[in-house]
């Protein structure tokens, strides 16, 4: 059976979380949050999502992010989670998953949520 299609609502803020697989670390050193920002800032672009603010702790990623397109939310996550894998597990010469699952996404409709 197909997995159902993410809600995801063109022009408004939504909360995306991403963690590590079994909530293990996926950022190893400073290096590593640049070369996330960075592919985030590319292909945020690429795929006309507009970047709010981010948050990125060792192990899980919040980010405020807004659609302009229908599917560009999904594009731009599976994009940048699986080019952030690959970067990381070609730089620590490990294999496997890097991420736990599918991201999670909420629409933001409140105005005090956002910054």
């Amino acid at each position: 059976m197909p997995r159902q299609p993410r809600l995801e609502v063109v022009g408004l803020p939504h909360h995306v979380v991403q963690r590590g697989v079994d909530r293990q670390a996926v950022f190893f050193d400073r290096q590593c949050y640049l070369a996330y920002l960075q592919l985030l800032s590319v292909y945020a672009a690429d795929a006309d999502v507009s970047v709010h603010s981010w948050c990125l702790m060792t192990n899980h990623v919040h980010l405020l992010l807004t659609p302009h397109a229908p599917g560009s939310l999904s594009r731009l996550m599976q994009r940048l989670n699986r080019l952030y894998a690959q970067k990381i597990n070609a730089r620590f010469e490990r294999t496997g998953h890097l991420w736990a699952g599918r991201f999670k996404a909420s629409v933001v409709s409140n105005e005090r949520y956002l910054p």
